[in-house]
């Protein structure tokens, strides 16, 4: 038993800054005030001992592994850790088995924390349902995935679902302090000296992971020599080196609720906003070309007729991608993302599309084409009067003649009403003239 204590003790020392600091109460864990804050429902079921099944989802190193020790240490319960990759439904139907047990015949509950749960299969989830439901299990699922969308819904519906944000600044500046006064698992025993502006680099790099930031702290104080007085001083050129670039984590649920942030932003109009959402999604990974199909998607939905040249400068845009690639391809998005937004707005063209596409995928009947209209380019079809009536609108003042283009069942119906917005209000003039001139009252 000695030599596994000090076993455990080694090894612990052996790891990372992150996981030694790791806090095992409720009163030092940094961050997500808005669960675990005093008063709030989560401290509250965890203090006494009333948390039920539970899903922690949100960005790594904001808290959800650690939150989920402390409730094991705290509630003094049993705790099963398993990863939704590596488990299957074997090892979980042992799990519930030992959990049956301890309930029965100790009184004890078990909880299971279940790591990645959103990679768990249909079959791994139903087989813990009923576990679930008659209470042998209390199961915290913990993920980065948006679990309304990444999980079965019936383990979700049986779950309340607390989120996880990114640390603040302040967060991550007191995670760093405790790391350099703490003298057991920190760097405490040593005479470590963070410049101002590297604290602030820390924390920048850290885009709110607590754990990206003790790493960054520990391989700066690690590898720089101490000066004459023993002292490691760690500048803001040392934190930049050992942080290295900015990680942006970049799920499934970000990169749609970026995507859907940057689109919305050109339909705004404002391309300050626009710029920054397809900047954060270029520097994530985000391939080019889908930031060119909206683009070239939204010329039309939300500037249309309104200024034509959107498209134009979309399309260019999207050739770009293909021609000269990224980083080059940057500037011509850009350009096309700003004539976008500073363009007048009109949704006419999408209006006029829904309404006809509505019309012909809910109507009845079709009637036949008009004869006037009908294809008249073939040998004979005069014989069977098509095009019979047929007014040639080039032969007429303004290049335009009164007559029947709808089809039959539809005549009278109008898609298309432009805006009073750029280019589109002459052509909203011409309607109205045309109107006119077909009802002369």
């Amino acid at each position: 038993m000695e030599n596994s204590d000090l076993f455990s003790a080694s090894a612990k020392k052996q790891a990372p800054l992150a996981d030694r600091m790791r806090p095992h109460t409720l009163d030092r864990f940094i961050g997500q005030e808005h669960i675990v804050g005093p008063g709030r429902l989560l401290r509250r079921a965890i203090l006494t001992d009333s948390l039920w099944s539970s899903i922690f989802f949100g960005p790594p190193g904001t808290g959800k592994t650690t939150l989920a020790n402390i409730i094991a240490e705290t509630t003094g319960a049993n705790f099963v850790r398993m990863n939704a990759v590596s488990s299957g439904v074997r090892e979980l139907r042992s799990v519930i088995e030992h959990a049956a047990e301890e309930l029965r015949f100790h009184g004890k509950p078990t909880y299971l924390l279940l790591d990645e749960c959103h990679r768990w299969s249909k079959s791994q989830s139903d087989a813990l349902l009923p576990a679930l439901e008659n209470g042998t299990i209390r199961f915290i699922g913990s993920t980065t995935e948006n679990p309304m969308i990444a999980m079965t819904s019936a383990i979700v519906s049986r779950c309340r679902v607390f989120q996880f944000y990114p640390l603040s600044a302040a967060d991550i500046r007191k995670a760093i302090d405790q790391a350099l006064a703490d003298t057991e698992n920190g760097f405490g025993d040593r005479k470590v000296l963070l410049d101002p502006d590297a604290y602030d680099t820390f924390i920048a790099l850290s885009n709110g992971d607590c754990r990206n930031a003790l790493n960054a702290l520990e391989l700066a104080v690690l590898t720089t020599e101490p000066d004459e007085t023993g002292t490691i001083r760690v500048t803001k050129a040392i934190a930049a080196e050992s942080g290295q670039r900015k990680v942006m984590q970049f799920d499934d649920q970000l990169f749609y609720d970026m995507l859907s942030a940057f689109c919305k932003s050109l339909r705004g109009g404002d391309s300050d906003a626009a710029l920054a959402w397809f900047s954060r999604l270029i520097y994530a990974g985000c391939d080019p070309r889908i930031i060119a199909r909206r683009l070239i998607a939204h010329a039309s939905e939300d500037v249309g007729l309104a200024n034509p040249q959107a498209m134009v400068q979309a399309v260019a845009a999207a050739e770009a991608v293909e021609l000269v690639g990224l980083p080059e391809a940057r500037l011509s998005l850009s350009q096309a993302i700003i004539f976008i937004c500073e363009s007048p707005k009109s949704n006419s063209v999408a209006s006029a599309m829904s309404a006809a596409f509505r019309d012909t995928e809910t109507g009845g009947v079709f009637e036949p084409v008009p004869v006037h209209l009908r294809d008249t380019h073939y040998y004979g079809s005069d014989r069977i009067g098509a095009g019979a009536g047929y007014k040639y609108p080039h032969d007429y003042p303004a290049h335009w003649v009164q007559q029947q283009y709808m089809p039959t069942e539809l005549v009278g119906t109008r898609y298309y009403d432009p805006s009073d917005q750029g280019q589109e209000a002459k052509i909203r003039e011409n309607h109205i003239k045309r109107d006119l001139l077909r009802n002369p009252k």
